[in-house]
């Protein structure tokens, strides 16, 4: 389902890095640790995270204790910031990548499904670009999955035609 609220962008943008070599379903057990971990995913708490905080989040069970991971949480806090600041808002400035609408596709069968596209593609290096961190064109197909922008649900599935019609509404 598309989300809009730019907190919600964060969370689902570190979660889609953190899921990075792992199973979905791990992160999801994980999610309300993650949650506490990282001050309920508030990039400006985040970004303030000093190098003694990030040792002390290596030492926490709840949450994926990879290094380079929890640095580009921290790290990617900051350019968040920066697009927020640069945009108005992540939203607006992530939207624009489909024109402020999902993208809708009409898959069968899951495995017709790509892991990356040329918009993730685009997605990914204006991300790089940006100091963003675990934003390869995969992760950038998935949070966009999460996260509404393309409708990859199979038509038999009953949030394929929910997404439709959302998609055709008037923002």
């Amino acid at each position: 389902m598309p989300v809009h609220r730019d907190r919600r962008l964060f969370e689902m943008l570190i979660l889609e890095g953190a899921q990075a070599g792992l199973s979905w379903s791990t992160i999801l057990k994980k999610r309300t640790a993650y949650r506490k971990a990282f001050d309920r995913f508030d990039p400006t708490k985040v970004g303030r995270y000093t190098a003694t905080r990030a040792r002390r989040l290596m030492n926490d069970q709840g949450i994926v204790r990879n290094r380079a991971k929890i640095a580009a949480t921290i790290n990617n806090a900051r350019a968040f910031l920066a697009v927020q600041r640069e945009h108005g808002s992540f939203h607006e400035y992530l939207w624009r990548f489909v024109d402020g609408r999902p993208i809708q596709n009409a898959w069968r069968r899951h495995g017709e499904c790509p892991a990356e596209t040329d918009v993730s593609r685009a997605l990914s290096r204006d991300l790089l670009a940006r100091g963003f961190r675990f934003v390869g064109p995969t992760i950038c197909y998935a949070f966009m999955q999460a996260v509404g922008m393309v409708n990859d649900h199979t038509r038999d599935c009953f949030r394929w035609r929910e997404v439709q019609r959302l998609a055709r509404r008037p923002r």
